[in-house]
């Protein structure tokens, strides 16, 4: 463990599935774990040999910093809270449910003087930082089209999920991270274009459904990213293909590329919705170490809240685009009109 982190006193807000990756990841860090939840604490805590606190309050006066993992509707409310208390923040993606939100949020901590980061996980996982890299090293030459794929047994079945007020639905909650991929890999969105089928219903997502986002980038780089709640026990996959004026980056989960993405051995309760790789350090891991080291005062991670609230401003500018049936020209996109 790194003498930066040393003595880390970490503040967990939820007790669900994603809860339990951060955890391992804390506790490998050496952090003593505070959890609050509505739901699901005492037994997280036990489990992995945590602290409760009965409420949030007590929770915020004991922690150097919180750490929110719970439903994305309350991400707002709960990062609120802990920037009032003088806390710095690291929130689970989307950061909030609307652009404005998000920046809502973004200026309460720069008011607050606090520090705040989202978890956008996938930037650590070794095969996207490769090709980050690659890129940055001009080693394919300009990037030219990529395309981006994600998919994951349905959550949708059941409780909040499909509420897509709630979820943001397939977009907002699973694609996200290849949004935030597509601009980290091929540079900033002009334009937004967006079909999902089955299409969503008076709010109601479907339970097994598709989404395609095509993005075009100030670059001239086009990208395409396909998000797929599929039927109860699909297998979590993701992968992509970059192809630049001299070269190709490919990667699947799947493959035999030298990473794989596999379940947690047991940690999420037969969860197919978290991918984890068995090589090497977890992503999860490395992203709390970052992220936790630059709210320590070091070096800013490699993902910032600005980030966060350009994924979610491009998930609501893909959701407009399927209600309108037309692209959407971000550089005078208004999220105030966007699909509630």
């Amino acid at each position: 463990m790194s003498e930066q982190l040393a003595d880390l006193t970490v503040g967990l807000i939820g007790a669900g599935n994603i809860a339990h990756v951060h955890v391992a990841a804390w506790k490998a860090l050496g952090a003593r774990v505070l959890v609050h939840s509505l739901e699901g604490a005492p037994e997280l805590a036990e489990q992995y040999g945590l602290e409760v606190s009965p409420t949030l309050d007590a929770l915020l006066g004991q922690v150097e910093f919180v750490d929110i993992v719970t439903p994305s509707p309350t991400h707002k409310e709960i990062a609120l809270a802990a920037i009032k208390a003088g806390k710095n923040v690291i929130c689970e993606k989307p950061l909030t449910l609307t652009a404005t939100d998000s920046h809502e949020v973004i200026d309460a901590a720069k008011a607050a003087g606090v520090v705040l980061y989202p978890a956008h996980v996938v930037r650590f996982f070794p095969a996207y930082k490769a090709a980050y890299d690659a890129i940055q090293a001009g080693r394919i030459g300009k990037v030219a089209v990529a395309r981006f794929f994600r998919q994951a047994s349905s959550p949708a079945g059941a409780g909040w999920y499909r509420d897509v007020a709630r979820s943001g639905g397939v977009i907002m909650d699973l694609m996200v991270h290849d949004l935030d991929q597509a601009r980290w890999l091929c540079g900033d969105v002009t334009s937004v274009y967006a079909v999902q089928n089955p299409p969503t219903v008076d709010g109601i997502s479907p339970v097994n459904v598709a989404a395609h986002v095509t993005l075009t980038h100030a670059t001239g780089a086009i990208s395409h990213c396909r998000a797929t709640w599929g039927a109860t026990g699909t297998t979590f996959q993701s992968g992509f293909t970059v192809a630049g004026a001299s070269g190709v980056l490919k990667f699947t989960s799947n493959g035999d590329s030298g990473y794989s993405e596999e379940l947690q051995d047991g940690d999420t309760g037969g969860d197919l919705l978290i991918p984890a790789s068995t090589l090497g350090e977890s992503p999860y891991l490395t992203q709390l170490r970052e992220l936790a080291t630059g709210l320590r005062g070091g070096a800013d991670p490699r993902v910032l809240a600005s980030d966060g609230a350009t994924a979610v401003y491009l998930a609501e500018a893909a959701r407009a685009s399927m209600a309108s049936g037309r692209a959407i020209d971000m550089t005078s996109f208004d999220t105030s009109g966007a699909v509630a």
